[in-house]
């Protein structure tokens, strides 16, 4: 029998899980797993629901349950939970976070499907080509930054792409490109405390003795690295390890971060929430 996800999010206030119940009745649904969760400041409601129904597609089941989305002003989303999020990777030189994904997408422990990984360096285009994925190389200077971002736009049109990864993509998107692919788009980023920016994180690091090494994969925003938190992960460190083996650390939590949160947003599992972002893990 066909299996679906819904999602809803909506001001709390009651009957909204009965209605919801009722709707997947009339669709004759069994519901399989079903989460939820009310945030007390702003007196959001979201919920996660994964169901099954003699229906075969989910414009279908979408018609039951258009009344109760009416009904409570919510924003609801029914998708198939065997369909796979088209996701385009973006990439600069650094090539361990495309690694990861690209392996645990061969391995099929992401519900994905790469139509095309696009870089603004050659470096990364042999291990694209490896995995037999197109790969578009988009240079990008201050003065074609808006032509580059044009052309981004269009293969994401071009191949109906539901999700943007920045794999270690060193440019930052404009704010027209967020706001038109917001909630779309996820990036990496180590994180540290204290933390650092600009090209050797890992050496300022060093020099300032860290003692957790950590990576923060969030939604991207206009505010740079400051959109909402997916996933975060850290690791010990002490006076031993020196900066390349910080490197080596953070390259492996970068690794893992990413490839969770990419799961949870290709499982339904995330509703943002203004600043924040409820995971149903």
């Amino acid at each position: 029998m066909p299996r679906f996800v819904l999602t809803l999010q909506c001001p709390d206030r009651p009957g909204i899980v009965h209605g919801v119940a009722e709707a997947l009745l009339g669709a004759e649904a069994n519901i399989l797993e079903n989460d939820q969760f009310r945030e007390v400041v702003s007196g959001a409601f979201c919920m996660r629901t994964r169901f099954e129904t003699p229906l075969v597609d989910a414009d279908a089941v979408r018609v039951h349950l258009d009344a109760v989305a009416a009904r409570f002003g919510a924003r609801l989303t029914v998708r198939a939970e065997a369909a796979r999020t088209r996701t385009l990777i973006m990439v600069s030189k650094f090539d361990h976070c495309l690694s990861d994904v690209l392996y645990r997408w061969r391995a099929d422990e992401l519900p994905i499907d790469i139509p095309l990984v696009v870089s603004n360096h050659f470096d990364c285009q042999e291990l694209v080509a490896r995995h037999g994925i197109p790969f578009v190389h988009l240079p990008i200077t201050p003065a074609t930054k808006v032509a580059q971002e044009a052309r981004l736009s269009e293969l994401v049109d071009q191949h109906q792409i539901d999700l943007i990864v920045l794999a270690r993509y060193m440019q930052i998107l404009s704010p027209d490109l967020c706001d038109r692919f917001s909630e779309r788009v996820i990036n990496i980023h180590h994180s540290f405390l204290p933390g650092f920016k600009g090209a050797k994180p890992y050496h300022q690091a060093f020099e300032r003795g860290v003692k957790i090494i950590g990576a923060t994969a969030h939604y991207v925003t206009s505010d740079l690295d400051e959109g909402p938190i997916i996933e975060q992960d850290v690791f010990r460190v002490n006076h031993a390890y020196e900066a390349e083996d910080l490197a080596i650390v953070g390259r492996d939590v970068e690794r893992q971060v990413l490839a969770r949160a990419v799961k949870l947003h290709a499982e339904d599992r995330l509703i943002r929430i203004g600043n924040r972002v409820v995971v149903f893990d």
